[in-house]
């Protein structure tokens, strides 16, 4: 078993995830207010935690490495630190690049998920800072078995997955979201190679969404003009 996860996204029409790039919003039409429907919704969803990726991790972090000479060596199992029934707030970082300072980002109980390769030293200082973790095997890719652990062992049974790109594709080449929440700005970026909310990067031919069908459950129109949709993943026929 493993959590219900849902992609709650934001986006311009073009479908593009970094709103510095979007087109301003129109006049007399606060910026803010557009920018408050992605929280709303997200808190309105009450799930267990959300889950990014390294680089935005990082940056939310905001945590500085810190090295020790001697680490003790530790095993390669799910290290847990006092959640004191916070919600979760989960990085995908294989190789052991993000740095905490803190048991916490926002509030919310720091896990990191990682593969077997990362040094003592980092878990060290995950230790020191209070953070949980769990690995996805040797290289950290062993996405569906990360999530089935964040089920068993921290009993989350409903995640939001936020992006970047790359990670979204992922779990949608691994047939791991459950649904889509898609928020559609009044806006476009409008520049060729921009990054997408879903962004898979592997083979080329490679179809991440291939056996996987949407269907819209729900459509809303938001003050300012923008789009909420909610789309539930399913098998596709045949």
């Amino acid at each position: 078993m493993r959590p219900h996860i849902i992609c709650h996204m934001g986006t311009s029409i073009d479908g593009r995830l970094h709103p510095s790039r979007f087109t301003k919003a129109a006049s007399g039409i606060p910026a803010d207010v557009l920018r408050s429907h992605y929280e709303r919704i997200h808190d309105g969803f009450d799930a267990d935690g959300w889950i990014i990726g390294r680089v935005t991790m990082n940056e939310m972090a905001k945590g500085t490495e810190r090295h020790f000479a001697n680490p003790p060596k530790l095993p390669r199992e799910a290290h847990f630190s006092s959640r004191n029934g916070r919600k979760l707030a989960i990085g995908i970082d294989p190789s052991g690049r993000v740095h905490f300072g803190k048991d916490n980002v926002g509030g919310d109980h720091a896990v990191a998920v990682l593969g077997e390769q990362v040094s003592d030293s980092h878990l060290a200082e995950l230790r020191e800072d209070g953070a949980s973790y769990i690995f996805a095997g040797p290289k950290g890719d062993d996405l569906p078995g990360a999530m089935a652990q964040l089920a068993s062992l921290f009993g989350a049974r409903t995640l939001l997955l936020e992006g970047g790109g790359g990670i979204n594709g992922a779990f949608l080449k691994h047939g791991l979201i459950d649904e889509f929440s898609t928020l559609i700005f009044p806006a476009v970026d409008g520049v060729a190679g921009s990054q997408s909310i879903v962004d898979y990067h592997g083979p080329d031919g490679d179809r991440p969404g291939a056996g996987q069908s949407l269907r819209l459950t729900h459509c809303e129109t938001l003050e300012g003009g923008m789009v909420w949709l909610r789309h539930a993943v399913e098998r596709a026929p045949g």
